[in-house]
């Protein structure tokens, strides 16, 4: 694959290679092996995915989203910020929004380099479950909000060992056969928490995740250990905020930065 026309962007440091695709330059059945290619660190562009931007009769534009390993993913908050302010800047939207995914019709509001999201409401909420990890009995609370997430509340996220203690969870048979990813949350003072999140398809601890951003806000708020709206320190140290009705979290928007960084034109990968 050769001569494609691309963005690398980055939404609190977890990091996408959108390319227009209307035209169909990405042909069909080759997605998955481009996003292998060009998110391979060291070898690729680099990133934690792919993002397609297609035409839709449904929305403004729909998107395929891969996950650096050539999985397809339903949704991704920091994804989505980023392909809303792509999709902006081609002049394919205005600053109000909605584009298409397999998680469902996604809102959003661009304001310059911010963008504020409107997720899918959270389904398969399960507090305070009990898992068995290499024979430690560890308190996990689970929510779906566009992907599958799992929440551990910590005291110290610095001192948890993501990667390790994250794939274990991830790939926990409570979980199976999708997995999950996991979120380590310590709650701060001042409406604050801050999260370290390991994510499915990349397999390691990325900067940042927004869906993994929305589902420790929604159990922070349903602990009694922070009001909406909450602000969010990731790994990164960039800063998210997520906003809902604690009465009625059908409703949850993620507001942060969406960075262009660079703009290119690929060569054979």
């Amino acid at each position: 694959m050769s001569g494609l026309p691309f963005k690398k962007m980055h939404g609190s440091g977890n990091d996408f290679i959108l390319i227009d695709n209307r035209d169909v330059v990405v042909p069909p059945g080759t997605e998955q092996e481009l996003a292998r290619r060009l998110c391979k660190r060291g070898f690729g562009i680099g990133a934690d995915g792919l993002i397609l931007i297609e035409d839709s009769n449904k929305a403004d534009f729909k998107w395929q989203f891969l996950n650096a390993d050539g999985s397809y993913a339903e949704m991704c908050g920091n994804g989505g910020r980023c392909a809303a302010r792509f999709a902006n800047l081609l002049g394919i939207c205005g600053d109000d929004l909605t584009f298409e995914t397999t998680a469902g019709i996604i809102k959003a509001t661009v304001k310059g380099n911010t963008v504020k999201l409107q997720l899918t409401t959270p389904r398969d909420i399960k507090p305070d479950m009990s898992l068995d990890i290499d024979g430690r009995q560890m308190t996990v609370h689970f929510a779906d909000t566009g992907v599958p997430h799992a929440v551990i509340f910590m005291e110290d996220v610095d001192e948890v060992p993501v990667k390790e203690l994250g794939s274990k969870i991830r790939f926990h048979e409570a979980f199976q056969p999708a997995g999950t990813n996991v979120n380590f949350v310590e709650p701060r003072q001042g409406n604050q928490i801050k999260v370290r999140t390991y994510e499915r398809g990349v397999e390691d601890e990325t900067y940042a995740c927004g869906t993994g951003a929305a589902a420790s806000a929604l159990f922070a708020c349903m602990k009694g250990l922070t009001t909406s709206p909450v602000r969010v320190t990731t790994s990164g140290g960039e800063r998210l905020t997520v906003y809902f009705d604690p009465s009625n979290p059908d409703e949850i928007f993620l507001e942060g930065n969406a960075v262009l960084v660079y703009s290119g034109v690929t060569e054979e990968i």
